[in-house]
C-alpha cells in the first residue's frame, strides 16, 4: 500500500493504474521484492554466509541421479497439515528455492539472484 499511494503521489502518474506506474518508474513489484529477499536469505543460510547455528537446519532431497528439475541442492518439504505454519519461512520458501535452475543457485554474490 505504500508503493501504491507513494507512485500516486507523483503529479504525472496520478490518473493511471498502479501497473502502469510501476512500468513507467521501472520498479519491481513488492511481490516481487519479497521473493527475492527470501530467497537471498535462504542462499546465505545455505552457503555459510549466516552463522550455521542460528539458522534453520533444511534436509535436502537425494535421487540417484542430478537430471531433475530446478537444481542440485533441492530442499525436502514435509506435508504441512496446519493453514499457520505454511506460511512459515522455511515453508514458503521452499518450493520457489527448488525451481531455481543451478546457475542462479551455483553464483557467487548475492547480487546475481
Amino acid at each position: 500500500m505504500v508503493q501504491m499511494r507513494a507512485t500516486k503521489l507523483i503529479h504525472e502518474l496520478k490518473g493511471l493504474p498502479y501497473r502502469q506506474c510501476l512500468e513507467r518508474l521501472k520498479l519491481p513489484t513488492l511481490k516481487y521484492h519479497r521473493i527475492r529477499g527470501d530467497m537471498i536469505e535462504i542462499y546465505k543460510m545455505l552457503t555459510g554466509i549466516y552463522d550455521r547455528d542460528s539458522c534453520i537446519e533444511f534436509k535436502f532431497v537425494t535421487y540417484p541421479s542430478t537430471d531433475t528439475r530446478g537444481n542440485k541442492l533441492k530442499i525436502y518439504q514435509d506435508h504441512v497439515h496446519h493453514n499457520l505454519r505454511k506460511y512459515f519461512f522455511a515453508n514458503r520458501v521452499i518450493y520457489i528455492w527448488n525451481s531455481l535452475p543451478d546457475s542462479v543457485i551455483e553464483t557467487n554474490s548475492v547480487n546475481m539472484l
